[in-house]
């Protein structure tokens, strides 16, 4: 075969065909190239020896040197085990087998007084310390003892049963790098390599899975972490630098009549730095004949809405129409409500479309998109049909992207005759670095600040105990003209269980809070979403006090009167949910609180959440701590996007690799865009490869 880096493992010595059908089916490694990208994800410490009267029951696995003085069998039937004597020149230890057989039997007599290396868990029993089926080496004065750092690679138990140990992993690698190492190829330019301190790529692989000591490993670490994010980062800037030379945009020269009478003259209350400076970002962007592509990330209640609008203003003046795309009915509404409300302040015309909308009213907006005379519209995702045509749209603005397909948003690029600008607003904080990685092909701005003078939610944890006393504070709060989200974990797989949760809680509420005195919604999965709809209509009119809920309450909904969130089960939720939940109040001027129902013992995890909840309301914190308890598959629901499969590096612990390598493939693309210098040719070789095969990052030839 001419590149040996393609060998099926079925070669390699040892294997053969039935162990190598187990590797595949269980650990999905096909050739050689797949072993070499199988990194361990661990490595046991055997530069050091310690002695007896050193150790304790806290002790991570350590090696001694020592003998085995006595051997005997000890207990009855299913108890017995083998206990042997270790002893050193400091103490006597305990070493126990439970599963005895005659060959390891007849091993251990074999060793009696000879100078062996054991290695294990020290563990603490009846006030002694032993060490449970230690590895167990002898010392022979023909071979040296191997000292440095054993990889430990992850494994299934299927493949442990063909036989197939550490011990076979490490021989494996052993013979694959043997035959493969010539063939590893350099895939960053030399230029990189000095500038950030990069081994090269063969040496990394080698030292990878066999490290003689920890600067070796880091060595190794830090190179093939680099590599991996740099070739995602340069990946992402391709594409946004592939977008700006494609998509062209109108440019809006002029910042005219529309905004700055808004701004000098109705906005009613004084923007955030936070959001001048977001707005400034836009401004620079849309004076370009490229389209903009920006991400508005802000906290819940940070006031992005005000900055779309402002944005549809600057494509007023310019004389272009703007979209806002919203994933619900109810979301749609709301923007258009407020939006309405400021644009009536400048005599612009807005409408509102949704699947809802009569059909009269809909050729009547319809004609005056196509016409010129309608400024503005909101609307789901009726506004992507072939029927709404624009006279000319400028701008489009997307409400919660995640929510919407990409052949969903791409169908808004034919509404206009060059490509409408983008602008993509989510109200869910993503940590720095995630954000990067999944919108690293668009400008990020961050609204990192909330309007002044708002009250911060009070979180509270409360438990099963607590019930009376919360029942109590609720009256207390709708007496005062407040109303009340009870919501309950919506688990997909069990619908019917989280039904009949929902009812035994509606039942319970329903007695504590008996009409006529007081009104109650409901909403659950199985009801009709016209159905949804009215009640949450109903709750946001005013006309219902307790909102109870299985479906989360939608980002976004907005009723500024509700003032306590009270969330069951709580530790069923990740920290964003919990904090989307939490932020469904909070939007009037009174003080809201939020209520973290959970039962009296939570395991570690879930206490950590429930803590970081009641002492921080920032959202970026959150997200990072939600970041490092789940990992950015589960944070983002990307478990299967492959741009988070990463095979070594992470997204929490290498956030300094991480910005170097941003860092590395913005110069590169800066300097080089197509990527035709001969300093790049390694780069250009493994990037055409990436994008050819589609073969993720485990690739190396």
């Amino acid at each position: 075969m001419s590149n040996p880096l393609l060998t099926p493992i079925d070669y390699l010595n040892g294997v053969g065909p039935q162990r190598a059908e187990v590797i595949k089916s269980e650990l999905k490694l096909f050739n050689y190239r797949d072993l070499l990208y199988h990194f361990p994800f661990r490595y046991v410490d055997k530069t050091t020896f310690y002695k007896i009267n050193q150790i304790n029951s806290f002790s991570a696995e350590i090696q001694i040197k020592g003998k085995i003085i006595s051997l005997q069998q000890v207990g009855e039937k299913r108890k017995k085990r083998l206990v042997a004597k270790f002893q050193d020149e400091t103490g006597v230890t305990e070493l126990i087998w439970f599963k005895i057989t005659n060959w390891l039997e007849q091993k251990l007599k074999s060793l009696i007084d000879k100078e062996i290396i054991i290695f294990g868990k020290p563990n603490l029993f009846n006030n002694h310390i032993n060490f449970t089926h230690p590895e167990i080496e002898e010392i022979s004065k023909n071979k040296s003892v191997k000292i440095g750092l054993e990889p430990v690679y992850s494994t299934t138990e299927k493949v442990q049963k063909k036989g197939i140990n550490q011990r076979t992993w490490k021989q494996m690698l052993g013979e694959v790098f043997s035959h493969v190492e010539p063939y590893i190829r350099e895939n960053l330019s030399l230029d990189i390599r000095k500038r950030y301190g990069l081994i090269d790529r063969a040496k990394a692989f080698k030292q990878i899975h066999f490290p003689k000591n920890t600067t070796e490993l880091e060595e190794a670490q830090k190179r093939l972490k680099f590599e991996e994010f740099y070739f995602l980062h340069l990946s992402l800037q391709t594409q946004k630098a592939y977008g700006k030379r494609k998509f062209k945009s109108n440019p809006f020269s002029e910042i005219g009549n529309y905004f700055n009478e808004f701004y000098h003259e109705h906005l009613s209350f004084d923007l955030t730095n936070a959001q001048k400076r977001v707005i400034k970002e836009i401004r620079t962007d849309l004076a370009k004949p490229n389209q903009m592509n920006r991400l508005l990330q802000g906290d819940v209640g940070s006031g992005k809405t005000i900055v779309a609008f402002m944005t549809m203003l600057m494509a007023a003046d310019n004389g272009f129409q703007s979209l806002l795309m919203a994933p619900t009915e109810i979301l749609a509404q709301q923007h258009y409500n407020g939006l309405k409300q400021e644009a009536d302040k400048i005599g612009l015309e807005i409408a509102l479309l949704t699947g809802s909308t009569k059909t009269a009213e809909r050729k009547l907006i319809h004609q005056k998109l196509l016409d010129g005379s309608l400024h503005f519209i909101v609307g789901t995702h009726a506004l992507i049909e072939d029927k709404v045509q624009f006279q000319n749209l400028g701008l489009a603005i997307i409400d919660e992207q995640h929510r919407f397909g990409v052949a969903q948003r791409a169908k808004l690029f034919s509404k206009g005759k060059l490509a409408p600008h983008m602008l993509i607003m989510t109200a869910t904080p993503i940590p720095r670095t995630l954000a990067m990685m999944l919108y690293g092909d668009l400008d990020v701005s961050v609204i990192d600040e909330l309007p002044a003078g708002r009250k911060p939610i009070k979180t509270i944890h409360g438990k099963d105990k607590d019930r009376l006393a919360l029942f109590s504070f609720m009256k207390k709060e709708i007496k005062k003209g407040r109303q009340v989200y009870i919501v309950y974990p919506l688990i997909e797989e069990s619908q019917q269980l989280d039904y009949k949760d929902l009812m035994d809680g509606y039942e319970s509420i329903a007695r504590a809070f008996p009409l006529p005195d007081y009104a109650i919604s409901i909403v659950h999965g199985q009801m009709k979403p016209a159905d949804k709809d009215y009640e949450m209509q109903r709750f946001t009119n005013g006309e219902t006090d307790i909102m109870v809920a299985t479906t989360v309450i939608e980002v976004g909904v907005n009723v500024p009167n509700a003032s306590i969130m009270i969330i069951e089960s709580a530790e069923k939720f990740g920290l964003s949910q919990l904090h989307q939940l939490r932020g469904r109040v909070g939007r009037g001027g009174e003080q809201s609180y939020c209520i973290l129902m959970t039962k009296d013992k939570l395991n570690e995890t879930a206490y950590k959440r429930i803590q970081t909840m009641c002492t921080s309301t920032d959202g970026f914190k959150i997200a990072e701590v939600d970041l490092e308890l789940r990992g950015p598959g589960n944070v983002m629901g990307t478990q299967q996007s492959g741009i988070l499969n990463l095979k070594i590096a992470d997204l929490q612990t290498d956030k300094v690799i991480f910005q170097a390598a941003r860092n590395a493939a913005e110069e590169t693309i800066d300097e080089d865009p197509s990527l035709q210098l001969q300093k790049n040719a390694n780069i250009l070789n493994f990037f055409n490869l990436y994008h050819k095969k589609k073969i993720g990052w485990a690739s190396v030839g």
